[in-house]
């Protein structure tokens, strides 16, 4: 597939390395983002780092989506994530991607060369369809019930699996109206984003079933809660339950596993994908 200048083969398992640059995001980030030059120096570090541990692709974020999190303005999304996009582009190999529901931050992070709009809205906001369509880059759209500020206030499914596949069905044509071919369409199911923990269980259970829908899936589950409940352990303590959950997706037909976590994932995914073309070999 290819995104912006850069070819990937998705036969093969991707690693997508999270970098949020905003004060504050869920699992990284803080006090370091405060400052706009030490934001940009230790975001080119974990950069450098998270490329050097093999990851195919860089999520730039600047609009924390966490549980309860509030809107910032376009400017304050631009201005964490533009010059932290452009660092990248200049000195790194690697797909940029960005994580964002605006439509000035998609248009201004496209000509700053991201080959990839990832945004969790799903291209809701206003003037977003559009926006995406205008920059001719793959998107991938994500799942959320609700909004971040109220999507865990008591999430209700009538099948979980099958009313976000019915969401992408209709959201991929929309898409397609607005000018965004099924080819350059990617699809995130949303692991933690207005589901409760037995919704998310099921949903990476029944993963395959999205899959079939013929379209990449990229997912998410680094560090979220599901893992926390089940493991009852803290954030810090989350990793081996990341690897688990990363290589039942891959396993499931995932593309793209979205962590923080890179190096880590990269070894368990690489040995899954061995195990799993082995009868090839």
């Amino acid at each position: 597939m290819l995104f912006g200048d850069q070819r990937l083969n998705l036969s093969e398992p991707h690693v997508m390395g999270v970098l949020n640059v905003t004060p504050d995001s869920f699992s990284d980030g803080g006090s370091l983002f405060a400052n706009q030059y030490v934001c940009l120096d230790t975001a080119m570090e974990r950069a450098r780092a998270m490329v050097a541990e093999g990851a195919s692709f860089l999520d730039i974020g600047g609009e924390s989506t966490r549980p309860g999190a509030d809107a910032v303005s376009a400017q304050q999304e631009l201005d964490r994530v533009i010059p932290v996009i452009e660092a990248i582009r200049a000195s790194l190999d690697v797909v940029i991607s960005v994580d964002t529901s605006t439509p000035e931050v998609m248009v201004a992070a496209a000509r700053a060369g991201v080959g990839l709009i990832n945004d969790v809205r799903a291209l809701g906001r206003k003037g977003a369809l559009q926006a995406a369509a205008d920059t001719q880059l793959p998107v991938c759209l994500m799942h959320m019930q609700g909004d971040p500020k109220t999507m865990q206030n008591n999430p209700v499914y009538d099948s979980v699996v099958e009313d976000i596949s019915a969401y992408f069905d209709e959201r991929v044509a929309q898409c397609e109206h607005a000018g965004i071919p099924a080819e350059r369409i990617l699809i995130d199911p949303g692991f933690g984003f207005g589901k409760t923990l037995v919704h998310n269980l099921q949903l990476l259970k029944q993963l395959s079933k999205l899959v079939n829908k013929g379209l990449p899936v990229l997912v998410g589950m680094s560090r979220k809660s599901m893992i926390g409940h089940v493991l009852n352990r803290p954030m810090d303590e989350r990793l081996y339950g990341g690897l688990s959950v990363a290589v039942m997706a891959y396993e499931r037909g995932a593309q793209i596993v979205r962590v923080h976590d890179v190096g880590p994932t990269v070894d368990a995914l690489h040995m899954a994908h061995a195990v799993m073309v082995s009868d090839q070999i």
